[in-house]
């Protein structure tokens, strides 16, 4: 595999690409960023990793959206949520300039674009198979899971786009799509790992 590789994973919710990345980093023996991410955030800001964690996705708005817009508080401070980006954002390529690692989510190929070798993944999934693992893993009913499958997409397609300035899950912002309905999740990893090892 290419020295000091990033593989980010962008997942729709119910993919099971968060398991992918854990087994793809233990796989590839490389460092694991997802919650540590939100952890060191909390760190920085001040704000508990459970506040970060609940918000961190629930934007109407992103920094580059403001600066157009002139949002400003009255202080002339960043809106609170723009504050958390900026924040990961930093956190991210911190992480990455360590060397190669997997990092799960929030706009990381974005953020890394330009300045760091990276494999960017999405992985998506049929949405009775993403009902079906939130109905197990969170014991909800499947009216339930649905509903909670379909905001929270909804809200990682509206930071990406607002983030981004790009659309969530369209292909030429990746360079490996992959739907977890059709594969394991260890065959996803050994998908994942063939592209990094012929990666130009």
């Amino acid at each position: 595999m290419k020295k000091n590789l990033v593989i980010t994973i962008s997942r729709e919710f119910g993919s099971g690409g968060h398991k992918i990345g854990e087994l793809l980093a233990k796989e590839l023996n490389v460092p694991f960023y997802d919650k540590k991410i939100i952890d060191k955030a909390a760190e920085k800001t001040g704000l508990t990793a459970d506040f970060i964690a609940e918000h961190e996705q629930r934007y109407t708005s992103s920094l580059m959206f403001n600066l157009a817009m002139g949002n400003y508080s009255r202080t002339g401070e960043l809106p609170l949520h723009d504050k958390i980006d900026i924040v990961e954002s930093d956190i991210i390529r911190d992480y990455a300039s360590q060397g190669s690692c997997v990092i799960i989510g929030r706009c990381a190929d974005y953020v890394l674009e330009n300045d760091f070798d990276c494999l960017n993944v999405f992985i998506y999934a049929d949405d009775i198979k993403k009902i079906e693992r939130i109905v197990n893993k969170y014991s909800l009913e499947p009216k339930k899971a649905e509903k909670l499958v379909k905001e929270t997409n909804r809200s990682r397609s509206k930071h990406y786009n607002y983030f981004s300035g790009k659309i969530w899950g369209d292909r030429r912002n990746y360079d490996l799509m992959i739907n977890s309905s059709t594969f394991t999740p260890e065959e996803c990893v050994k998908m994942i790992i063939s592209a990094a090892e012929n990666i130009k």
